[in-house]
Formats: structure tokens, sequence, C-alpha cells
């Protein structure tokens, strides 16, 4: 069995590592603009690590369950490269960094209706459009099913927490979709909204989460999750992208649930949920723990 840098025995810090970040988020915020999100508790708190080789380390809540959210839109765009390939994929969506915030209709517009990438909400949504079903509900399925089995996780969808997004619909995203379906990038602005609005609401627990970073640790998938893994290193943290790789230097994607995964590439995973956010959208909690445990062990890729 291949053994990993990510040495759990190592980590003595962890805890105070731990309490200084949850004091520091006490300065963080909640997205006020889904409801559900919003009345959450500030100090709910779940952590995660597993090594490569087996080895897995908890903390916190581990019965706690959470969206998904954003965090979903690695495993939307690996689901589509293992099932459509490249060329069509990227065909729809490119790969480039965007330094506008992620629900940008401006940046859309200025690409000439492509999306930059896949984790910017506009690119998602493209990638949405590729699900099998005949609406929402199903084509979200096929990705749930599909995730479920090849990551051995239990993802479900949580149905209160689309009913609170269904019943106060986004207009940045609906002119988003809008804008896709009249460049041609998508044939149904509705569908692939609803889509869209229904994986995001995926939801699981902190095992959950990391059984899906395994994903794209072990060699299941490659090449597709070496693509994944590169896109999540410059555009998983929306603005803070490139800030966060030349500092820390590992794949992370980050849901404004509170969710951070870091993908330490033929390591392992570092999973966190903590919902007091950051300015740019990013768990406060989460981004200092990842960058405390990759520094640590020199597990940055650049290394």
């Amino acid at each position: 069995m291949a053994t990993s840098r990510l040495n759990l025995a190592g980590l003595p810090k962890l805890e105070t590592w731990i309490s200084t970040a949850q004091n520091h988020a006490k300065s963080g915020t909640l997205p006020s603009y889904i409801p559900p999100l919003a009345q959450v508790d500030k100090a709910a708190f779940a952590l995660c690590l597993e090594a490569i080789d087996g080895e897995k380390i908890t903390h916190g809540d581990t019965s706690l369950t959470f969206p998904l959210m954003s965090v979903i839109k690695p495993f939307l765009l690996l689901y589509c490269l293992a099932e459509f390939k490249e060329k069509t994929v990227f065909k729809i969506v490119g790969t480039e960094y965007s330094d506008q915030p992620f629900n940008s209709f401006a940046q859309l517009q200025q690409d000439g209706g492509k999306p930059r990438n896949p984790m910017i909400n506009s690119g998602a949504i493209a990638l949405s459009s590729l699900l099998p079903g005949k609406d929402g509900f199903s084509c979200c399925q096929t990705l749930q099913n599909w995730l479920n089995h090849h990551a051995n996780c239990r993802l479900f969808l949580d149905e209160k927490l689309l009913y609170s997004v269904n019943s106060t619909p986004n207009p940045r995203n609906q002119v988003i979709a809008a804008e896709l379906e009249k460049a041609g990038y998508i044939q149904n602005a509705e569908i692939a909204l609803d889509t869209y609005n229904h994986i995001c609401c995926l939801a699981g627990n902190i095992a959950d989460l990391t059984q899906l970073g395994m994903l794209l640790v072990k060699p299941i998938f490659s090449p597709y999750s070496r693509m994944v893994k590169a896109i999540m290193l410059t555009c998983g943290l929306y603005q803070a992208s490139s800030r966060f790789a030349v500092g820390v230097g590992v794949p992370v994607k980050s849901g404004v649930s509170g969710v951070i995964l870091a993908v330490i590439p033929g390591e392992g995973v570092i999973a966190c949920y903590s919902p007091p956010l950051d300015a740019e959208g990013n768990s406060l909690v989460g981004l200092f723990l990842v960058e405390q445990i990759v520094k640590s062990f020199n597990l940055s890729v650049f290394e």
C-alpha cells in the first residue's frame, strides 16, 4: 500500500490550530442571500483528514450534514470528462482563471458567452446541461448516483434548501443561463439552471466529502482527475485562487455553505466544514487549517 507524507500521527498542533481558527472565525459572515445557510450555527465544525495509506483522523461533529454547494463543481466536471471526454467538455467551458466574482455576468459577456472555467457559476450551469435527464431532478439523480457509486458515499438532496433556492430565484444566475443559451453553449436555459440548483443542494457529512476527495487522489479516473485538480488549483477559490496557489500550493474548492475540500495529489485529502466565511466567500476555518497542515508537512505540489 502507498504511504503518504500526510503523517497524521505527526499533527500535535492540530487542536491548537483548530482553536485559533475558530476564534478568528468569529468575525466571519454567513450568506444572507440563502436563508437556510444564514440560519446555521456559526460554531458548527467537522474536520476529516485521510491519507492515501488509509490512515484517518476526525475532529468535531462528524454526524453533521451540510450542502456541498459549489464543492460539487469539480465532481460535475469529473463526471462530464469521464462520460463525454475533454473535447465535448472544453467546447462549452474554458480553463482560464477569472478575477471576477463567481457569479459575474460581465465576465461572461466579455468572453462572448463562453464560461471562463468550470468552477464559476456560468461554467457549472453549462456543464449541468450535459447531465442526462428530463428535468433538474432526474439530471441531479444521474450525478448523485454516479458519485455515490464511485466514491462509496451517501450524498442526498437537501430538499429544504432546494425549496428555499427555488422560492427566491437568483436573477444573476437566470441572466447567465439565458446568455449561455443565446450564445449556443446550452440548449435549454431553464433545465440547465434547474439542474444546477439541484446539484448544488446535494448534501452529505464530512466522511462523504472525504470520500469524494479521494476520487481525485486515487488513479481511478486518470487523466481526467489530473485536469480537475489543475483547474481547482487555479480557479477553486474564485478571486483568492492565485493567492492561495502561490502561498499554499494545493488544489482546493470551497462552497458558501462553509465547506472546504483540499486534495493533495498522491497524498490524501483535507475536508472541513465551518460556516463563517471571509469576504470572498471561503470558510475562514477551513482555509486556515489547510494552510497550516500543508505547510507543516511541505505538501505543496510545488515542493
